[in-house]
């Protein structure tokens, strides 16, 4: 290859003797550590520093492997190849001291270094018996480095790792030390977790959430330790693809009741530390004082509410009660004045009665004879009965202030229209009572007993009979047609069934009718055993004090004020009947006590 010559110094002309050879083109390949510090660059878009970073931990291995001493296990030479098994593959290597913490990298260079001292090839050269095939203890290695180069069956090896303690202290051990005695092993067994950042145990300080975590973390604690290892059978070993599936289903067996000991053993071990947690006692009863004072502040508060309900309750009873004597007050007041209001009208028709009288009296009552003269004497007491105390007035002023004739044509025709309103009352009343006893009779025939005729005299003795034995008489319906079968004149016989069904038409009477019965049986009564004739010349009696007794029938609106009264005056009230007379204008006390007991049969 020519080359050109050096510059002369200083000035001069360059002479050019030859001409260099012309360029070519090759193809050069980068290799080397940077061209791949390169490559890897460019692939994972990382940058120089990242790669720095990269290269100091790859570093920092190699330098961990140089510095790694490995322990020699004097018991290597006399192991038995065949029963590789039950060897510790960690010390076989010279990882005893590191075991599962051991790296792939650590693994792999310790291998390495067993080969190099215990190679067959190695001893056979220094003099060293060998043994033939499998049976030197260099298969032991060999079996060590398959067993912990390989991830799977590495996990099963560290699964039952013959080192690990798999003991659970009892709740005895850590009475006094409990952080002393179960930090540790929950140290050492969270290498089973699938999780990563298993929590620690703490310390008395540890705040409750953290309490709280750590135990849920261990009760639902998710290990990744499996027993496929101690598997006694291997499936490789069968000859047929039945006796392969027989071996799985023993194999899967076995590692699922060694599974659920496992986990056993460890809810053993949390339950233990919960129990013997110093910090739990104390949360427990930092709740517990919590909880009271919730309680007690809730009575407080109930009671408090309780007061103002009751204070409230209070006050709305003596509203209530200054409201009902208040309104009794008014009741009693009214009722007051319409009792003066009562004893004025009744002055007042007193007054107007008597001057009826002796106007009639003052003209002979119209009459010549002593026989009309009678019977007038009864007209003027009916018109006393009957006429209000307007008409009263109005007759009274008429016979005061007109002649004779004009008088008595005023008292006759008052007469004739008292007749008259009598004469209507009483065919009403009998209208009544036929339609009252053709009720009664459809009634009773439809009740079974229409074929059996009830006379007046069994009407009044069943009336009579349902007053003797009052409700509550024991099997009282069958003892009141006893009574009546015994004591009846007309020889029919009643059932139960028969005088139930005639009550019940009774009470459904108008108390009208009731009145026209006994008054018919009372005068059947007179009829049959007679009464003392009066003399016809008697002087009729005159009423000068008293209220007069009123025959008349009670209204629609005196019936209802009497059942208000009686609802509103119960049994137990003093003196009830005189209050319940206050309440029904126009009526005594014996009216209201009579009615009470018509309408009540």
């Amino acid at each position: 290859m020519l080359l050109l010559p050096s510059a002369a110094d200083g000035q001069g002309t360059a002479i050019t003797h030859a001409l260099t050879s012309a360029s070519t083109l090759c193809q050069v390949e980068p290799v080397g550590r940077w061209f791949e510090a390169f490559v890897k660059r460019r692939n994972r878009n990382a940058s120089a520093s990242f790669q720095e970073l990269e290269d100091k931990k790859e570093l920092s291995e190699e330098s961990e492997d140089e510095e790694l001493q490995l322990e020699e296990f004097p018991m290597l030479k006399t192991l038995d190849p065949k029963d590789w098994k039950n060897q510790d593959h960690y010390a076989v290597l010279g990882l005893g001291h590191v075991r599962y913490k051991a790296t792939q990298r650590q693994i792999k260079a310790a291998h390495k270094a067993m080969v190099l001292k215990h190679h067959p090839d190695k001893r056979k050269a220094a003099g060293e018996p060998i043994k033939e095939g499998d049976n030197d203890y260099f298969t032991c290695i060999t079996k060590a480095y398959e067993m912990l180069s390989d991830p799977v069956k590495r996990r099963a090896f560290n699964s039952v790792d013959p080192t690990f303690d798999n003991s659970v202290p009892s709740k005895s051990e850590a009475k006094d030390n409990f952080f002393e005695v179960f930090s540790p092993v929950f140290e050492r067994n969270s290498r089973w977790s699938n999780k990563k950042n298993v929590p620690k145990l703490g310390d008395m300080n540890s705040s409750f959430e953290d309490v709280d975590a750590f135990y849920s973390f261990w009760y639902n604690f998710d290990s990744w330790r499996e027993f496929s290892y101690l598997d006694e059978e291997e499936k490789e070993k069968a000859e047929c693809r039945d006796e392969r599936r027989w071996i799985e289903k023993q194999n899967r067996a076995t590692r699922a009741q060694r599974k659920k000991e496992e986990m056993n053993r460890i809810r053993t071990l949390v339950d233990n530390a919960y129990s013997c947690d110093p910090r739990i006692k104390k949360f427990k009863e930092e709740e517990k004082a919590k909880k009271e004072a919730e309680k007690k502040a809730k009575a407080d508060a109930k009671r408090k509410e309780q007061e103002a309900k009751e204070k409230q309750r209070q006050a709305e009873l003596e509203a209530a009660r200054l409201a009902k004597e208040k309104e009794e007050e008014e009741v009693r007041q009214q009722a007051l004045l319409a009792k003066k209001e009562k004893d004025i009208q009744k002055k007042a028709i007193k007054k107007e009665r008597q001057k009826l009288r002796n106007s009639c009296k003052t003209w002979n009552h119209f009459s010549d004879s002593e026989a009309e003269r009678v019977k007038m004497m009864e007209e003027v007491e009916k018109l006393c009965d009957r006429l209000e105390l307007a008409s009263l007035q109005c007759l009274n002023e008429t016979l005061t202030s007109s002649t004779k004739e004009v008088g008595k044509a005023a008292l006759e025709k008052q007469i004739e229209e008292i007749n008259e309103q009598i004469r209507k009352e009483k065919e009403e009343a009998e209208a009544r009572m036929r339609q009252a006893s053709k009720n009664a009779e459809k009634s009773a025939g439809g009740g079974g007993n229409g074929s059996k005729h009830w006379s007046e005299d069994d009407l009044q003795l069943l009336i009579k009979a349902v007053n003797l034995f009052p409700a509550g008489t024991n099997s009282r319906w069958e003892v009141i047609a006893n009574y009546m079968n015994i004591h009846s004149s007309s020889g029919v016989k009643r059932t139960a069934k028969d005088v139930i069904g005639k009550a019940k038409s009774l009470q459904k009477l108008d108390p009208h009718q009731k009145d026209d019965i006994n008054k018919k049986a009372f005068d059947k009564f007179k009829k049959e055993h007679g009464v003392v004739p009066q003399a016809d010349n008697a002087t009729p009696s005159e009423r000068f004090e008293g209220p007069c007794t009123d025959f008349t029938p009670w209204t629609t609106e005196e019936q209802k004020l009497l059942e208000q009264a009686l609802k509103t005056y119960p049994v137990n009230t003093p003196e009830r009947w005189e209050k319940i007379a206050e309440a029904v204008p126009g009526r005594t006390k014996k009216d209201c006590m009579k009615r009470y007991k018509v309408v009540d049969l």
